[in-house]
This record gives structure tokens, C-alpha cells and sequence, in this order.
């Protein structure tokens, strides 16, 4: 394959879908748990809508583990992440903006938890997504499933 190739390298699994402006801003959002096992990187991508709110801010953590269901979780070291979760945090100015935070660390599950606070009457768009890459089995099955 082309060194340039990057669609048959990654695998976009579903993190956060796409859903009405969420008004209740004092509740996080959890993401999926991804499974990264066929995989050597992992990357959260956050899709941050138009944000109606006038000083909410919104912090991201990154959780990993062995258990499926992640009853084992804790949050990830920062030397196991690329970014830290400062920078993949945003606020109520950073409307329809992205933000990644990468995952080299050694347990099999992965999540992120972005939560809300200093919220006041408002409204935000939000979505999200895994990048699984550097995949054992190439190319990657196209659509994901």
C-alpha cells in the first residue's frame, strides 16, 4: 500500500453521536468504551458545535482498563497520553472547533468523560469519535462496523 494511504490504516469507531443542542449542561457526556485490541494507537476526536452558553467551561478525562466494562477504570497517566486533557478541554467561546487526545498506554478499554461546569442558561452541540490506528490486520474493514 501507498505510504500515503491512510483509510485502509484507521478504524473510526463511534464515541459521542450526533444529537440535539444538549441544554442540561451540568451533566457529562461519557463516551463509548473503545476496544483497542487489534490496534497500537488510539485518538478521541471531540466535534464541539455552537455553544450558547456564556461561561461554561468543559474538562476532558481520559479513562483506561482491562475489565470490558471498564469497573476497573482509572484515569490515564499523563506520560500515556498524547496531548493532555487540558488541551482537549474547550469552553463556552470554542464553538464548532476540534480537539484530539491520543492514548499510547497498555490497557485494552478506553474512555473519555467531558464535564461541564460554570454553566448557566445555554446550549451546546457536541459529538465524538475514535481513531483506532497502526491496526494488526490491514486493510480495515470499509464501512467500519
Amino acid at each position: 500500500m501507498p505510504s500515503k494511504d491512510l483509510h485502509n490504516n484507521i478504524y473510526p469507531k463511534r464515541g459521542l453521536s450526533p444529537v440535539a443542542a444538549v441544554t442540561n449542561l451540568n451533566t457529562p457526556f461519557v463516551s463509548q468504551i473503545v476496544d483497542t485490541m487489534g490496534f497500537e494507537s488510539v485518538e478521541w476526536i471531540t466535534l464541539i458545535g455552537a455553544n450558547t452558553d456564556a461561561d461554561a467551561t468543559f474538562v476532558t478525562l481520559f479513562e483506561d482498563g482491562d475489565a470490558s466494562n471498564l469497573s476497573d477504570s482509572a484515569a490515564v497517566a499523563d506520560g500515556f497520553l498524547l496531548g493532555t486533557e487540558a488541551l482537549a478541554g474547550f469552553q463556552f467561546d470554542d464553538d464548532n472547533e476540534v480537539r484530539k487526545i491520543g492514548y499510547v498506554g497498555p490497557k485494552r478499554y478506553c474512555r473519555v468523560t467531558i464535564t461541564p461546569s460554570g454553566s448557566g442558561a445555554g446550549d451546546i452541540f457536541i459529538a465524538g469519535c475514535w481513531i483506532l490506528g497502526h491496526a494488526h490486520d490491514k486493510p480495515t474493514a470499509n464501512p467500519p462496523a
